[in-house]
């Protein structure tokens, strides 16, 4: 028979506490008037800072701010003797590390800063940005993107079902870190771009000019390829300069400063070559898994860029499509399986602005 015990309970997404009862079984049951809450696998849970006496615990797989506080010292042992990895030398480890961690990054920041300047420090502290700060980075910039462009969202039923198919096969075919949300707008510029935080948008202008649907597929597998490698995380840092460097590691990624350029940064610079070079290789192995060639990718750009010169939001402004950049596409063309859509399908994704 299971003993009961009580805490304060916090679930992360709602600032309320509550007054749980614990039942310590084959995990930790967090209980609220009889009804289970929650379930907290022991080897998930640890410890994090808390006021003396109290223990303060989180899991692993829990939202973010949820945390249970136990402050009687019976109930405090049962969960010490459930997880013995709690001990005090090693309860603190996990804050500890992050804070090591964090300065070991600001530390690094700084060094190449000095010594390799700005673009190679963001190259080395990109990957270690939190998903959920480029998540508010990325709430930013589509606030300033839908303020620069007239295009409204296109939502003709049979184009979007057509959008949203495409998106999950593309998207079940690729390795990402986040789920993300591909979107048209009605602008009559030819292009498409991704914003950080998983948020990818299709120009009707760019579907205009498509001939097929493995040109626009090809475009959507590049520009998830960049999300990927996270190049626009890298372009914010690098392009914000030391004041938005700082600000980045110290937590300010939403300040005024950041606010003012964020959204410019995102739409107007390019990507370097080798960030191309990535996102080619990652849309071309999405393509091959799917069964689709990759060259309508390489065909596609060269028609856009060849005939948008300076155009603004131009795929590859200042970057054009080398011959050996198309030759590397045509070689993984590797067209094995049925297109993902229908002809019908394709033609009501073509009029989803209309």
């Amino acid at each position: 028979m299971t003993e009961k015990f009580e805490g304060i309970y916090f679930d992360g997404l709602v600032n309320k506490k509550r007054r749980v009862t614990l039942i310590f079984s084959d995990a930790l049951e967090i209980c609220d008037d009889g009804a289970v809450l929650t379930v907290w696998p022991y080897s998930d849970m640890r410890r994090i800072s808390a006021p003396p006496d109290e223990m303060r615990l989180r899991a692993i797989g829990a939202a973010e701010l949820a945390h249970l506080d136990i402050r009687a010292g019976e109930t405090q042992r049962e969960v010490e003797r459930h997880c013995p990895k709690l001990a005090d030398d090693e309860a603190h480890e996990g804050s500890t590390l992050k804070i090591v961690g964090w300065s070991l990054a600001a530390t690094a920041s700084i060094i190449g800063l000095v010594w390799f300047g700005v673009p190679f420090a963001a190259d080395r502290l990109a990957p270690l940005v939190p998903m959920s700060w480029e998540k508010r980075l990325g709430d930013v910039a589509e606030r300033q993107m839908r303020q620069m462009f007239d295009g409204k969202s296109c939502t003709t039923p049979k184009g979007a079902a057509a959008l949203a198919k495409l998106s999950k096969r593309l998207q079940d075919a690729s390795s990402l870190r986040m789920p993300a949300s591909i979107e048209a707008l009605s602008s009559k510029t030819p292009n498409a771009f991704a914003l950080p935080g998983g948020k990818v948008f299709v120009l009707a202008g760019l579907l205009e000019k498509a001939q097929s649907q493995d040109e626009i597929l090809g475009v959507l597998a590049h520009e998830l390829g960049h999300l990927k490698n996270r190049d626009h995380l890298r372009h914010i840092i690098a392009d914000g300069g030391t004041a938005y460097l700082f600000g980045l590691l110290f937590g300010d990624v939403t300040g005024g400063g950041a606010v003012v350029f964020i959204g410019k940064t995102l739409l107007t610079t390019a990507n370097s070559r080798e960030a191309e070079a990535r996102a080619d290789a990652f849309a071309g192995q999405a393509l091959a898994n799917l069964g689709r060639p990759a060259k309508p990718l390489g065909e596609l750009l060269l028609r856009v860029t060849g005939k948008e010169e300076d155009g603004f939001l131009t795929i590859l402004h200042d970057h054009p499509l080398s011959e050996d950049r198309l030759a590397k596409l045509s070689a993984a063309d590797k067209a094995t399986a049925d297109p993902v859509l229908t002809a019908e399908e394709w033609m009501e994704l073509k009029k989803i602005c209309d």
